[in-house]
């Protein structure tokens, strides 16, 4: 993309990546991603607001001669991880007067990380301020959203809020703001839920922190921005301050079918007792859905056959992925069957050691399932249930 003017000489001058569907080798990016970078000429100083993936460094340099840059003051780093930073060396070799603005602890990890010589930065202090002339950057300190040396850069003036990860989405589109609500969110949902989710606490402290700042914009490093700030601040608060909802998360697996039908069986059984269920197979499921809907579940149970005395590895899988991002569940059980014997109890159990729940009695059958274990499941359903109206979760 070009670069486009927001403000009287604010430009955005980042890359729209329309076909990338992998990040960091693990995330699933359904709809592409963007590299957001934003350019403010002062009347007496220049500053760039992060810069882009290196694999678009041709996109930024071509977007900063089009506006015609000839020189910048300030290469500002909210953020050290390289799809914000990577492109630093270039912008510091076009450009060598730039100093690079940093927390302290960020200036250490670019160190490490791109190689910039210790002498390219400016470390500042949690709002400290920098004058461009006419406007002035705050540096708002953000650690943990959602690594150590985070911070926020704000734009008084113009009250402009450059967030990088914050309030980010993995959406590659050419509106330069929202405009379609309904995929915004989905977007916005599945990027705290693979990415933020795991700080919520510190999200909850930083959502404190900015709530007396008055924002017309927040441009984040990835998505489209919001020129109605309210919308992804409902969302953000309610994704990190609510109860969990009357909802039970299911990933299952299942090899010879036995596991398949328990599952069947308990969804109905569930969902007779006015509880909703999301339904996850784990042998096609995209693990951003799975994340997603964890954001909201009360509950997660765990379906998996017996694989050499224990669980099948993508049932594993995916407990290791809710105990790493770490969601608000109170409660988890495990169904399944085995042919012998094992301990997939014991090792999902020990699997499990970030969250806070309580693990329900298991229901696992030695072989088919059979009447008993039918029953068993109608017990694990009315216990789920009963659990869920004593905690008020609707």
């Amino acid at each position: 993309m070009k670069p486009r003017e927001i403000r009287p000489e604010v430009y955005s001058v980042g890359a729209v990546d329309w076909d990338r569907r992998l990040f960091d080798a693990l995330v699933p990016l359904p709809d592409g991603t963007s590299y957001n970078s934003y350019l403010i000429k002062g009347s007496e100083k220049t500053a760039l607001i992060d810069t882009v993936d290196p694999t678009m460094q041709g996109v930024l340099i071509n977007n900063l001669n089009e506006v015609g840059v000839k020189s910048i003051d300030y290469a500002v780093a909210n953020h050290a991880e390289q799809d914000h930073s990577g492109t630093l060396p270039q912008i510091l070799e076009k450009y060598p007067e730039a100093k690079v603005v940093v927390t302290p602890r960020c200036k250490g990890m670019l160190i490490d990380l791109l190689m910039i010589p210790e002498g390219k930065f400016i470390t500042v202090s949690d709002k400290e301020a920098i004058s461009l002339g006419d406007r002035t950057l705050e540096f708002i300190h953000t650690p943990w959203v959602h690594w150590p040396e985070t911070m926020l850069t704000y734009l008084r003036e113009d009250k402009i809020l450059f967030t990088c990860d914050f309030f980010g989405s993995h959406l590659a589109t050419t509106d330069l703001y929202v405009t379609d609500e309904g995929q915004a969110y989905e977007a916005a949902k599945r990027y705290y839920a693979e990415i933020m989710m795991p700080f919520r606490a510190n999200i909850q402290k930083n959502l404190e922190r900015i709530k007396d700042y008055a924002i017309d914009i927040i441009a984040p490093s990835h998505g489209p921005m919001y020129n109605k700030p309210e919308f992804i601040l409902k969302a953000y608060h309610s994704w990190v301050f609510d109860e969990p909802r009357n909802i039970v998360v299911l990933p299952y697996i299942s090899m010879h079918y036995s596991t398949r039908k328990m599952v069947e069986y308990f969804v109905d059984a569930l969902a007779q007792r006015g509880i909703t269920v999301k339904q996850f197979d784990l042998t096609v499921t995209d693990i951003g859905k799975l994340a997603m809907a964890l954001v909201d579940a009360a509950t997660v149970v765990i379906g998996t056959p017996t694989v050499l005395v224990g669980p099948h590895p993508n049932a594993a899988y995916a407990t290791f992925l809710a105990n790493a991002l770490r969601p608000n569940l109170r409660f988890v059980s495990i169904i399944g069957s085995y042919g012998w014997g094992g301990k997939t109890v014991e090792q999902l159990a020990a699997m499990l050691s970030n969250l806070k729940v309580e693990i329900l009695e298991p229901v696992l059958s030695k072989g088919f399932p059979k009447e008993a274990d039918f029953k068993a499941l109608g017990n694990l359903a009315d216990t789920i249930a009963q659990k869920h109206k004593e905690h008020g979760f609707t």
